[in-house]
């Protein structure tokens, strides 16, 4: 599956799980949310996971490249849209 994370201040991560796991939140990188929430902030926090993409039947490479696929299509590579940092952001690619 692929998901969608949005965090409260809109920005998203988009991410996959080949187990299913519903706990599993992915790996956006602490450092670069934390930045965009003040102490205030992180005393009430909700994130929202969306499953935006399941298959029963692909393969783990074909999960990957959804990934991906979807990456692009949120622009969740862009730093003022979202926090994933792969595939590199490029302004010009849209």
């Amino acid at each position: 599956m692929v998901y969608k994370i949005t965090y409260p201040n809109g920005k998203v991560y988009i991410g996959m799980d080949l187990t299913g796991t519903l706990t599993y939140f992915g790996s956006p990188s602490p450092a670069l949310i934390a930045g965009d929430f003040i102490a205030e902030q992180r005393l009430d926090f909700t994130i929202r996971k969306q499953v935006i993409w399941e298959s029963s039947q692909a393969t783990d490479a074909e999960v990957r490249a959804e990934e991906a696929r979807q990456i692009l299509a949120h622009r969740s590579n862009d730093p003022a849209i979202g926090y994933n940092r792969s595939p590199k952001w490029r302004p010009t690619q849209y």
